[in-house]
Formats: structure tokens, sequence, C-alpha cells
């Protein structure tokens, strides 16, 4: 077995991952950087794990699905939110990677937890890669870094947060998951044409909550 293939275990049972772009960057991001030490030895199961503050690194093939569908370039400007322990994140850094440049420089990341992204940002940062992280509310988003290319959601909103439509650019790409209720789930992908939003429902999916003070208010909810 080569050394790429111990990285990407998953790659014969995802028929769905067709993108060579995507499986490439899930075969030289180790997962089991950003597990803890006492669960490396499932780093290599298809499955969520907890990172701790009641937050998981999400299932590969979950995260493999959402970033495909977000038909990543080299230079695109994306917003991550919720970090969480970084895995994400590097799979973003390489998708958009410019040769020759640094890996990460249009990646922007907020988590809500401050001890999480401080061992997320020294993880990423041991691997090589230098996205833009901070701490604060993901509905807000990171508007004085907007438009974004594409916007990623690792936690579920019973709404689309206003802010984030605001921040996505024309022809811009958001994936995210919506629902009221922790079984009821449902992955959205969401393009911006003309102003308008479009919407495709990808199927049912289980993530922890996206907190925060804007869904309380109407007036933040983008859909209709």
């Amino acid at each position: 077995m080569t050394d790429q293939a111990k990285l990407f275990p998953w790659a014969d049972q995802w028929p769905e991952i067709v993108d060579p772009r995507v499986r490439a960057a899930f075969a030289v991001v180790p997962r089991r950087a950003f597990i803890e030490e006492h669960l490396a030895r499932f780093a290599e199961q298809d499955a969520p794990l907890p990172i701790g503050e009641g937050q998981t690194i999400s299932q590969p093939f979950v995260v493999a699905l959402m970033v495909q569908a977000l038909h990543l370039q080299p230079g695109d400007k994306v917003l991550e939110i919720g970090v969480g322990s970084g895995f994400q994140t590097a799979l973003l850094c390489e998708l958009t990677a410019i040769e020759g440049g640094g890996r990460g420089a249009t990646i922007y990341g907020v988590e809500r937890h401050a001890a999480l992204l401080a061992r997320a940002a020294d993880v990423l940062a041991s691997l090589g890669y230098a996205p833009h992280l901070r701490v604060g509310d993901g509905a807000a988003g990171w508007p004085e870094a907007s438009p974004f290319d594409a916007i990623i959601a690792s936690a579920v909103a019973p709404h689309v947060p206003r802010p984030l439509w605001e921040q996505l650019g024309e022809g811009g790409r958001m994936i995210l998951p919506l629902g009221q209720h922790e079984d009821d789930q449902q992955l959205w992908l969401v393009r911006k044409l003309d102003g308008q939003m479009r919407v495709e429902k990808l199927g049912g999916v289980r993530f922890v909550p996206l907190i925060s003070p804007l869904f309380d208010d109407p007036e933040q909810w983008a859909e209709e």
C-alpha cells in the first residue's frame, strides 16, 4: 500500500466523490494530525469523532461531499464557518492554493470556541498552512473580507444567515446544513445567480448546531 493510499483509506468506498482534485486533497491531508492522540487509532474510520467543547470532526465522506459541491478552484476566496479541528480548513487550503503561493492565503475561518481555534491554528501551521482565522459568531461571517467565492458551514443552522448571503459574491456557492431539529437536517447548496437564491438539497445530514443570536431576528434570515 502506498503512503498516499494510507492517507486516503476511503477511496474505494466513495463512488460519489468524482472530483480528482478533492480526492487528491484528501490523500495529502493527514486526518490523524487533527485528532487527539487517544483517538488517533480511529482516524481512518469514516465517522465523526469528538474534538472537545461538545464539537466533532465531521465524517470524512460528508466533508468530501460538501467540498466537492463547491467546485473550488485555485485562488477562490472561501469563508469557513466552524473551523473545529482544522481538518476541513486544510482541505480548503489545498484546493485553493495557487502555484508558487502560500496555502491558505484566500481561506478565512471563523470558530466560536477559542480553545479549538488555537489548537487548529497550531496544527495547520505545523503542516504548512496559513489561513486567516478568528474567534467569532459564524452566522455573522467576516464582512470586511467579503465578497467570497464560496462559503461552507460545518454546523446546522435553522435559517440561512442573511450576513452570509450578503457576503457571498455573485455566482458564488454556499453549502450548509439547515434544520430546526436534530432529525430533520438537510444539506443545502445555495447559489447566488443574478442576485437570486437558487437552492439544491443534497440529502440528510447530522451536525452540531450553529449558535448565534442572529437567528432570533427574522430580519437576519435570508431564505424566503
